[in-house]
Formats: structure tokens, C-alpha cells, sequence
């Protein structure tokens, strides 16, 4: 028993260690990678052809459905079309140009949180895009995904897509699930947008809200002093005691910014009838359609297999590298995750059991 005592004393003592080490890896490795990243560009673009991606999952279908002699006899005919395709791209240099003015899709992904923590990522993406895009043939599909947030973040977001507007390239926002408050603000930059049956969309409005633990204070004599130099320094507080004044003005400011959200939508859908949408509701897909929030019901599935066949179809994202710390900070949040996740499923079949 003394043993396994002092064997378990040891073996803390080795995982402290070896805990300590990776922690102090972490910090080094992470310093030197920001070092490196400041010449690097501190991350990487992808491209993707989706054309490709959609042709494989077409063909990986096909072949399952095939008997093993059609397979075979299929397997050969497509290596005959591919070594003649290749042949004649070699011999006809028509061939070449033509595919080198073939349309081209590019696809930028836009996940939203309430910081629009992403716009780091889409402004450097519509930045290569904007590069090689030509506005007479080419198009650009935003799939979008967002139900608003701080209004300062959206609306560089929304600059950024205003961006391919201003250059005169086609902007598309596909919305599959919801684009509501600075969500609709990046949408409504689009020259069409295009929305499922249900996904939420609207929303145009602004909310602010706080709590006020005053009284809180003043019951277990506590004070708590707000000095400001400037009359409208500070209108609400979380402690101070708040004034109708301060409310008024709070307001004010809510019904102004409210009115540039409307002015924003209202020049870039001037089809729609902004007092009618801009009271904070919300619509789905079918009713967005009706009231002239989007232009079309399809999922950005369908739109995109549809572009295959009339274009070059990329998909173009901009990759930050993380540092060995953040990725083992994801790797160890995923798991405590997974963990609650496993004990909250439990208890609650437990509780249904």
C-alpha cells in the first residue's frame, strides 16, 4: 500500500512536469510563430473547385449503382475522354483560351458571431478576389450566415461586400439558415439574394440592453461615483444611478442609428418598402419573398450545382495558421465539450428512463 503511495506521488510529480514543459513549449513556439507570421501574412488562402467536388460526388453515385461489367466498361470510357481532353488541350490552343475565359464563381463563407468575429477573414478573401475578378463575366456568391450583433463590427462586414459592389462585380448572397439585423445589413449589400424556404431573415432593427444593480447598492450602502467630462460622456450605467435625461438620450441615440440601418438598406433595395420591414420582425423565406427582402427561394446548394454548369465554380477562404497554444486550447475545449455533452445526455436519459 505504501508503494502504490509513493508511485502515484511520483507519477503526479511526472505529469506536473511534463504539463509544465508543454505549457512552456507553448510559449516559445508561440512567440516564434508570431515572429514568423508578421512575414508570412499570418495565414494562408485556400481554393477549392467545387465543380470538381460536385463531378466526384455525381460519379462516386453512379459507379456505386453500376454492375461490376458497367463499372469497368465506365472506368475505361472515362480514362479514353480524359487522355483525349488532355491531348487536344495540347494540340488546340483555342481550346485553352476558351477555358481561360470561362466565367468564374468564386464563393466566400461568412459565419457570423455577435462580433462578426469573421471579417477579418472576408476582407482578406474579397482582397484576392477583387484582384483577378473581372466584372464582365465573373460573379461572386457570399454563403451567408448571421443573426446580427454589435453594429460597429456588421458594418465594416457590410463595407467589405460593399466592396465588390463598387467595383461592379455581381455580388449573390445565398442564406440558408438566417441573416437577421447586421446579418440582413451584409445581405441587402447584394445584388440579388437568395434564401431557403424557412431561413430567417429581416430583423431590421436596433436593441440595446443593460442591467442596473443601483438600488443593489444603495440598500447595502455602497457607493459608486460616475465622473465624466462632457455631457453625454456616459448616459446609462451598469451602477450609477440612471436619469431620465440619460434614458432620453440613450434613446435618441438608438433611434438614430436605427435610421442610418434603414437609409443602408433602403439605397441598396430601393424595390423595398423599408417602413413596412424596418420594425424588428422577422420572415421567413416564403414571406421574406413576399414583402421583398430577397429575390428568390433556393438553397446555395442549388444555386452553386446550377453555376457548374455555366462557369468555374472556387471557392476562396482565407485560413489564419494558429500558434500551438490556441491549437491545443481548441483541442482540450472540444474535449471538455464532448465530456459535458456525454453527461448531459446521460442525466437526461436518465431522467427520461
Amino acid at each position: 500500500m505504501e508503494f502504490l503511495t509513493e508511485y502515484g506521488l511520483f507519477l503526479a510529480k511526472v505529469v506536473t512536469f511534463v504539463v509544465a514543459a508543454i505549457i512552456l513549449a507553448s510559449v516559445i513556439f508561440s512567440a516564434t510563430q508570431r515572429d514568423r507570421s508578421d512575414h508570412e501574412g499570418e495565414g494562408e488562402l485556400k481554393i477549392r473547385k467545387l465543380n470538381d467536388q460536385y463531378r466526384k460526388l455525381k460519379e462516386s453515385i453512379q459507379s456505386r449503382l453500376m454492375s461490376d461489367a458497367e463499372h469497368k466498361a465506365w472506368q475505361k470510357q472515362k480514362k479514353k475522354e480524359e487522355k483525349a481532353e488532355r491531348k487536344s488541350a495540347k494540340q488546340d490552343k483555342t481550346a485553352e483560351d476558351e477555358k481561360a475565359s470561362k466565367p468564374r464563381i468564386y464563393v466566400i463563407d461568412f459565419d457570423g458571431d455577435i462580433k462578426a468575429s469573421d471579417t477579418d477573414t472576408l476582407r482578406r478573401s474579397v482582397s484576392a478576389v477583387l484582384s483577378v475578378a473581372n466584372p464582365e463575366t465573373d460573379e461572386v456568391v457570399v454563403r451567408l450566415e448571421s443573426g446580427g450583433g454589435l453594429v460597429h463590427a456588421y458594418g465594416l462586414a457590410a463595407a467589405q461586400l460593399d466592396r465588390i459592389r463598387s467595383k461592379g462585380v455581381p455580388l449573390t448572397a445565398c442564406v440558408d439558415k438566417v441573416a437577421a439585423s447586421g446579418g440582413y445589413m451584409m445581405a441587402c449589400v447584394a445584388d440579388k439574394i437568395i434564401a431557403s424556404p424557412f431561413a430567417v431573415l429581416g430583423s431590421i432593427g436596433v436593441v440595446a440592453q443593460l442591467p442596473n444593480f443601483h438600488r443593489f447598492l444603495q440598500k447595502n450602502d455602497v457607493d459608486f461615483e460616475v465622473l465624466t467630462a462632457g455631457e453625454h460622456k456616459r448616459t446609462l450605467t451598469v451602477f450609477g444611478e440612471n436619469t431620465e435625461k440619460g434614458r432620453q438620450k440613450f434613446l435618441a441615440d438608438l433611434e438614430d442609428t436605427h435610421g442610418l440601418f434603414k437609409e443602408y438598406v433602403s439605397e441598396r433595395r430601393p424595390a423595398l418598402d423599408i417602413q413596412a420591414v424596418a420594425n424588428g420582425d422577422i420572415w421567413f423565406g416564403k414571406r421574406a419573398l413576399e414583402v421583398k427582402l430577397i429575390d428568390d427561394i433556393k438553397t446555395s446548394d442549388e444555386y452553386l450545382i446550377e453555376a457548374c454548369d455555366r462557369g468555374e465554380v472556387v471557392s476562396v477562404s482565407f485560413q489564419r495558421k494558429r500558434t500551438l497554444p490556441e491549437r491545443l486550447g481548441l483541442a482540450t475545449s472540444a474535449a471538455l465539450e464532448h465530456t459535458v455533452w456525454r453527461v448531459l445526455s446521460a442525466f437526461r436519459n436518465q431522467k427520461i428512463q
